[in-house]
């Protein structure tokens, strides 16, 4: 078994993040799901929620994904998303603005993106 794994998390627009990884914790449409060396392959589909990646280095990056797939086959994971933003990038007074709108608004698309913003500023 490999004691890491290639992972490639790539937006619509851009790519994301690549590296190497001991740990990646996605949300999918059948519930949270960790990812390791050796993993079983898989193919998912993203939902709306932070994406925790553990680094080889032993430091963590985390990411807003709204929406995607999710595949890992021979140790590298690639996380294909409608949208993606580190948790670095996040301003986090824009999304609680967005929020707060979203909530007036009654629009759950934009609440639950403006939540998954914020819980990934969170878990960093």
């Amino acid at each position: 078994m490999a004691a890491e794994l290639h992972v490639e998390l790539v937006a619509a627009d851009r790519s994301v993040w690549s590296g190497e990884a001991t740990l990646v914790v996605a949300r999918t449409t059948s519930g949270d799901i960790g990812v390791m060396p050796g993993h079983q392959p898989l193919l998912g589909v993203l939902e709306s929620g932070p994406v925790t990646i553990r680094t080889s280095e032993g430091g963590t990056v985390v990411a807003a994904v709204h929406g995607g797939f999710i595949s890992f086959a021979d140790d590298k994971l690639s996380l294909l998303a409608e949208i993606a933003e580190l948790a670095d990038e996040i301003d986090v007074e824009r999304a609680e603005r967005a929020l707060e709108r979203a909530k007036s608004d009654t629009d759950a698309a934009s609440e639950r993106r403006a939540e998954v913003r914020l819980r990934a500023v969170a878990a960093h």
